[in-house]
C-alpha cells in the first residue's frame, strides 16, 4: 500500500473511532456541548453587541458637530472666509453656514406650535440669533484639532465655540461602550475556560474507559498519533455540535427581537446583518468550537500519555 493511501486509511479509522466515542458517551457529550454552547452563544452575542454599538456610535457621531457662533456685528464676508479656511483643515468633512435669517427661520419652524414664544419673538426689534458654522469631522479626535485651530487663529468675529460639551458626550459614549465590551469579553473568557475544563474532564473519562484498548495499542506498537487522533476528533465534534446548536438558537432569536430593537434604535436591522453574514458567522462559531474542543482534548491526552 502506498504511503498516501495508507495515510488516508489511517485518517479514516481515526475519524470513525472518534465518531463512535462521541456517540458512545452521549450524556457526557451532551453536558460538554451545553457548556460550549453557552460560551459560543455569549461570544456570538458580543458580535451582535459590537454591531449595535458601532451603529449607535456612528449615528450619534453624525449628529454631533462643532458649532461656531459669531458676534451680531460679524460681517458675512469674514464668516465665509473662515468657512473656506475650515474646509481646508485635515479631517473636516463638511462646513455648513447658517446665516442669522436662516437661524431665525429654523427657530420658528422648530417652535411653530409654541405661539407664546413666537409672539415674544415678534416683539423684539431685531433678530436675536447669531450666524454660525456647523463643522463635521471624520473622527471624534479631529474635532479637537478643529477647535484648536479656531482658538489659535483667534478670529475676532467669533463669539463662542461649543466644542467642550460635545466632546464630553463622545467621551462618555465611548467609555460606556468600552466598559460593556470589556465586561462581555471577560464573561466570554470565563465561559470559554469553563468549556475547556468540562471538555478536558469528559475526554479524560473517555480515556479512562478506553484505558485497556489504549494499553493494547501501545503493546502492538501504535503511534501516538493513532492513539491521540480519535480523542482530538471527539473534542472537535463537541465544538462543531455546540456551534451548530448555537446558530439554531440564535437565528430565530434574532429574527424575533430584531424588529423590536429597530423600534428603539432605527437603522439597526440585526436580522439583515445575520442573513448577510450567515455563513461567515457560522464558520466563526465552528472555528471557536473546534479550537475549544481540540485544545481541551489535546491537553487531556497529553497529560494522560505522559
Amino acid at each position: 500500500m502506498s504511503k498516501p493511501k495508507k495515510f488516508f486509511v489511517q485518517l479514516k479509522r481515526i475519524a470513525q473511532s472518534g465518531w463512535r466515542s462521541f456517540w458512545r458517551n452521549s450524556w457526557l457529550s451532551a453536558a460538554t456541548i451545553l457548556v460550549m454552547l453557552l460560551a459560543i452563544f455569549v461570544i456570538t452575542g458580543l458580535v451582535f453587541f459590537n454591531v449595535i454599538t458601532q451603529e449607535v456610535v456612528s449615528e450619534l457621531r453624525q449628529k454631533v458637530d462643532i458649532s461656531v457662533y459669531f458676534k451680531q456685528t460679524a460681517d458675512e464676508t469674514d464668516i465665509l472666509q473662515i468657512k473656506q479656511q475650515l474646509e481646508t483643515q485635515p479631517g473636516v468633512l463638511l462646513v455648513e453656514y447658517i446665516s442669522r435669517d436662516q437661524a431665525l427661520a429654523n427657530f420658528k419652524e422648530r417652535h411653530k406650535d409654541d405661539q407664546a414664544l413666537l409672539e415674544s419673538l415678534q416683539e423684539l426689534e431685531q433678530n436675536p440669533l447669531q450666524a454660525s458654522l456647523n463643522v463635521k469631522a471624520g473622527t471624534a479626535g479631529q474635532y479637537g484639532q478643529v477647535a484648536d485651530f479656531l482658538e489659535q487663529a483667534d478670529f475676532p468675529s467669533i463669539e463662542k465655540i461649543n466644542y467642550q460639551q460635545n466632546r464630553q458626550i463622545i467621551e462618555r459614549l465611548t467609555s460606556i461602550t468600552d466598559t460593556a465590551e470589556r465586561a462581555g469579553l471577560a464573561i466570554s473568557l470565563i465561559l470559554a475556560l469553563l468549556s475547556v475544563l468540562v471538555a478536558f474532564n469528559t475526554v479524560r473519562l473517555t480515556i479512562y474507559n478506553w484505558r485497556e484498548e489504549i494499553s493494547v495499542k501501545r503493546l502492538v506498537g501504535a503511534t501516538d498519533w493513532n492513539i491521540r487522533g480519535p480523542f482530538l476528533v471527539e473534542g472537535m465534534l463537541y465544538g462543531v455540535a455546540a456551534a451548530v446548536s448555537t446558530m439554531i438558537i440564535v437565528f430565530p432569536l434574532i429574527a424575533f427581537f430584531s424588529p423590536k430593537l429597530a423600534g428603539f434604535l432605527p437603522g439597526n436591522d440585526l436580522f439583515a446583518f445575520l442573513r448577510a453574514n450567515f455563513f461567515s458567522l457560522l464558520f466563526f462559531q465552528i472555528l471557536v468550537g473546534v479550537v475549544l474542543g481540540g485544545v481541551s482534548s489535546y491537553i487531556a491526552i497529553r497529560r494522560y500519555l505522559r
